[in-house]
């Protein structure tokens, strides 16, 4: 594993200086003079959280616009290593708590996602987590099942690499599945419930796989 370096962490503590900063501020002038009775506290607080966040997609977002992430092998001190790692720390100070803790609902979550860049057809809804969302791609009636885990990235010692997860309609993703990178995935088929999808996969349509390793079954 890498280290993220200063530059990388004076880069996303400056965005979320950014972040807060418009947060709490916008949260100061809609509801800083409201007469908020005994609740006053709360409710700043929960306004306070809710407008971080949305900043924080914002922000995050135009990040990924100005320094997008790039499919491949990441070099070392290269621009592509730089957004990889920034984005990290996104994922590892801010948006784990939204997308690892089953606090929001499943529906809530699928809004959550868009907003961090997934493509998520209609119908389509994952009760595990997506952890490289921007890198993510499903269509259509799609069902992700609980804790299971699709991951567009690879870390293997200072090995660091990115690539897409593509995956078409009404496909089942069973509970506590794994996914990893460059995984392709055909409509109508079916991961069952515990399987690792190795990296590089491609499941064709309507087939269905599992175990650890998965691999075809029917």
């Amino acid at each position: 594993m890498r280290a993220i370096t200063p530059p990388q962490i004076l880069t996303f503590f400056a965005l979320l200086s950014v972040i807060l900063t418009l947060g709490l501020g916008t949260t100061w002038l809609l509801l800083g003079g409201l007469p908020l009775g005994d609740f006053r506290g709360v409710a700043l607080v929960f306004a306070g959280v809710v407008l971080v966040y949305l900043y924080a997609f914002l922000v995050y977002r135009l990040f990924l616009h100005f320094v997008p992430l790039q499919e491949g092998e990441l070099a070392e001190g290269s621009r592509a290593e730089f957004a990889a790692q920034v984005n990290i720390l996104f994922y590892l100070i801010l948006f784990n708590t939204l997308i690892r803790t089953h606090f929001l609902p499943v529906p809530l979550m699928r809004l959550v996602y868009l907003a961090l860049g997934a493509e998520l057809g209609k119908n389509t809804y994952s009760a595990g987590v997506l952890l490289d969302p921007a890198l993510t791609h499903i269509g259509d009636n799609c069902i992700v099942g609980h804790d299971a885990a699709l991951f567009a990235h690879a870390i293997e010692g200072t090995r660091f690499s990115l690539a897409a997860i593509h995956i078409g309609n009404n496909v089942t993703i069973g509970a506590t599945a794994v996914v990893m990178s460059d995984v392709v995935i055909g409509d109508g088929a079916i991961v069952s419930a515990g399987a690792i999808v190795n990296k590089g996969t491609r499941i064709g349509p309507g087939e269905v796989w599992g175990g650890v390793p998965a691999r075809w079954l029917r």
